[in-house]
């Protein structure tokens, strides 16, 4: 296994597979409120069973090149993640997401760790574009997206429900000219 350092805090950045499932069921019940208000992942992982399903599902993706799954450890502990999750290599586009929980807020992982892989990506897999979905409410997402250099391009309206409700998705998105010219803030 390898992990990238994101930093000096001794975070790190590294696959998460289907043998850590114990790992990111305990992760996702520290976090499952505070991450199940904006997405799904936390209705998705309830259990054993579903947090190997889950993640045996990214390393099928990832077997097929049409996404990948990756954990942020501070402290040598899950907290948090960043994956793509479509990849489509011949039209070289892909969709990249994010996840916390509360203990890892505020930090900068999320925004480090999606530049080493939206850089991977555009360098070494010839994505040329990269977007970022996000619920219109989750303010600290589209913070993210733009740290990460990219343009708010839509809003689909009341495109995505969840847990019982509609909500307003914003599209941002970074082209590989873009990411490769620097043109992404500090």
């Amino acid at each position: 296994m390898y992990a990238i350092p994101l930093g000096e805090d001794g975070a790190e950045l590294r696959p998460l597979e289907p043998w850590q499932a114990g790992e990111f069921l305990a992760h996702m019940d520290r976090g499952r409120e505070f991450i199940g208000r904006y997405i799904a992942l936390a209705d998705a992982v309830a259990d054993l069973e579903s947090a190997r399903e889950f993640l045996q599902g990214y390393a099928d993706k990832t077997a097929a090149d049409a996404g990948r799954i990756y954990g942020i450890w501070a402290d040598g502990k899950l907290v948090g993640g960043v994956l793509f999750r479509t990849m489509d290599i011949n039209q070289g586009t892909a969709e990249a997401g994010c996840w916390l929980e509360p203990s890892a807020v505020g930090k900068g992982l999320v925004t480090r760790a999606a530049r080493v892989i939206i850089d991977w990506a555009v360098v070494e897999r010839g994505i040329h574009r990269v977007e970022w979905w996000a619920k219109a409410e989750n303010e600290a997402s589209i913070a993210v997206a733009r740290r990460l250099g990219m343009k708010r391009e839509a809003v689909l309206r009341q495109s995505y429900v969840h847990r019982g409700s509609r909500y307003d998705m914003e599209i941002w998105a970074v082209l590989a000219p873009e990411w490769r010219a620097g043109e992404t803030p500090s």
